[in-house]
């Protein structure tokens, strides 16, 4: 089920969220423009091992000395392959403008960035021996999912659901997209140090967006 548009209606220009997309993508074509061993390696020190943080000895010793956790903020800008980053702006692209019309560029920024490492704590939290990087900026783009969804209730979204095209309540279809990350949680696998997705950094980042994004609107704005 992927979402082609929303009916919510965007009134200022959303240079953040551009800007935001602009640094996401830029980041991913000069790493692929790397050779695949020097963007490895920059995978590994700024994207975010969880192991490194809960066994600093184990980072030092694989040549990622404690940063300051600099890698939960770094990992949001990083993206692991082509439909990974795709998908990531297509749903930026669709639900974010719309935030950041509502929060104004400077809120907007904050309240992105504060979901995107709430997030990655608490991916962190949930496998703090995981040993794989976890890059993406899914975990703040979940944030912006919350927001849309307590501030737009009544808009709709377009969703292609092969092989037919139908038009659902923003809160059915974000509400559906928060089964879905609830589903993979109860079915993703950890095993010796590797899971197939960050699926509690989207949790984590929906959860932080649903409690913070009233603190962050402009003070003319209501939900």
């Amino acid at each position: 089920m992927i979402p082609i548009r929303d009916t919510a209606p965007c009134y200022s220009t959303p240079y953040v969220t551009w800007g935001l997309m602009a640094v996401c993508i830029s980041i991913f074509l000069i790493m692929l423009l790397m050779p695949y061993e020097l963007s490895a390696q920059l995978i590994y020190l700024y994207g975010m091992v969880p192991n490194r943080y809960a066994n600093p000895d184990w980072g030092v010793e694989h040549g990622m000395a404690f940063d300051g956790y600099f890698s939960f903020l770094s990992s949001l800008f990083l993206h692991g392959n082509w439909m990974h980053i795709i998908f990531n702006m297509w749903f930026m692209w669709i639900f974010a403008d719309n935030v950041e019309d509502r929060m104004g560029g400077g809120r907007f920024l904050a309240f992105y960035l504060i979901c995107g490492l709430l997030a990655t704590a608490m991916q962190w939290y949930s496998a703090p021996t995981l040993t794989i990087p976890v890059v993406g900026a899914s975990g703040a783009i979940a944030g912006v999912l919350a927001a849309y969804y307590f501030m737009y209730p009544q808009e709709f979204v377009i969703v292609y659901f092969f092989p037919i095209v139908l038009r659902l309540p923003a809160v059915t279809f974000l509400g559906l997209w928060v089964i879905f990350q609830l589903w993979h949680i109860t079915t993703s696998t950890y095993v010796e140090g590797t899971s197939d997705s960050a699926w509690w950094s989207h949790i984590g980042g929906f959860i932080a967006g649903a409690v913070l994004h009233p603190f962050f609107l402009r003070k003319n704005e209501a939900v």
